[in-house]
């Protein structure tokens, strides 16, 4: 299949696809070392993929759900065909429940739900997906006005930092943080990407160097660990990330030591971008403290690539994702407009903007 079938320089990478009447899944847990295609032909297929981080990534996430409801709705519409709607409660259920902090999950589990709530007798099934297709091509439009906003902001040439991976892997394609890079790139605004490894699951050391390698634009990894000393250097200007939660005070929820690396930035005076579209705004919840936090299996820090790396007996406590309070971002990019210094009342401002995502 061509999965990684991008639209442009320095865009390559693809990680969700539907294709011969199933949901294509590029294995994330497999790169860059493999690059294996998972296939979907069931919901409970899609769920245990978003659990298993086949597919991740919050934008990601959504899409897959999203397609997860076509392959459910097909399912039980041929098994019942009155009773459809009632049975595809469950899965609809088991896709929000498949990770919790992701509020892009439940965006896109709810959109479809409104759909089917509105449908006739007939067969959902072509109805659906082109509802989910366009949610997917909404999400890449939105990343690509995301990419030019957040370039905007980068004055002169310089060094970024990002963590964890909000690139073309973790969306529907380009990427929402290293969206703005790909784009100052082209823009000759920037010079060198240095990408946190991020612990434990390596996703700036599996995926994000291996998507910046692709795509030609110049990357080096460090250990998380190595980040505040690199900014003591003085090159480093920008700290670019996405996220996987926003509340509505601007408080953001991402991958785990996010928080830490903006203390960081803010002792030494490199500014915080934040990028992610709305539908990773939660303005129900008033600050990040209100944000559920996924935790997961300890055995994940524990072992690296299936080897234990500690005693038999340690013990490790992983949540998957932390909180960086609002007062510590420079800006909020998304596809609506950007926050400057966020807060509650500009968030609220912004939210009231027209959206890429209104288009459906």
């Amino acid at each position: 299949m061509t999965i990684e079938t991008g639209t442009g320089p320095h865009d390559s990478v693809r990680a969700v696809a539907w294709e011969d009447d199933a949901l294509q899944l590029l294995d994330q847990r497999k790169l860059p070392l493999e690059k294996n295609v998972l296939t979907c032909h069931q919901c409970i297929e899609v769920v245990d993929a978003i659990q298993d981080m086949v597919v991740r990534g919050a934008p990601a996430i959504g899409i897959a759900a999203a397609y997860g409801v076509v392959l459910a709705a097909r399912k039980h519409f041929k098994a019942a065909r009155k009773q459809w709607k009632d049975r595809i409660k469950r899965d609809l259920q088991a896709l929000r429940a498949a990770r919790p902090t992701a509020v892009n999950l439940m965006y896109a589990v709810d959109m479809m739900q409104e759909t089917i709530v509105n449908l006739e007798e007939d067969d959902p099934t072509d109805v659906l997906l082109e509802k989910a297709q366009r949610f997917h091509e909404l999400d890449i439009l939105a990343n690509k006005r995301m990419g030019q906003l957040g370039a905007a902001l980068i004055a002169n040439p310089c060094d970024v930092i990002t963590h964890c991976n909000a690139g073309s892997l973790a969306t529907g394609g380009f990427g929402t943080a290293l969206g703005v890079i790909r784009q100052a790139w082209q823009d000759r605004k920037i010079q060198q990407v240095y990408a946190d490894e991020t612990r434990p699951w390596l996703q700036g050391a599996r995926l994000t160097a291996w998507e910046l390698i692709e795509d030609d634009i110049p990357v080096q990894l460090i250990a998380d660990n190595c980040a505040a000393h690199l900014m003591r250097q003085g090159k480093v200007r920008w700290v670019i990330v996405g996220s996987d939660r926003i509340a509505a005070n601007g408080d953001v929820a991402n991958k785990i030591g996010t928080y830490g690396l903006a203390i960081a930035a803010k002792h030494h005076n490199v500014k915080v971008m934040v990028v992610a579209p709305t539908t990773t705004v939660d303005m129900t919840l008033y600050h990040g403290g209100d944000i559920p936090i996924e935790q997961r299996d300890e055995q994940e820090v524990l072992h690296v690539q299936g080897k234990a790396i500690s005693h038999p007996k340690a013990g490790a406590w992983n949540p998957v994702f932390d909180v960086t309070p609002a007062k510590l971002i420079d800006a909020i990019v998304t596809e609506r407009g950007v926050v400057l210094e966020p807060d509650t009342t500009k968030m609220k401002a912004m939210m009231k903007m027209t959206s890429i995502f209104d288009q459906d």
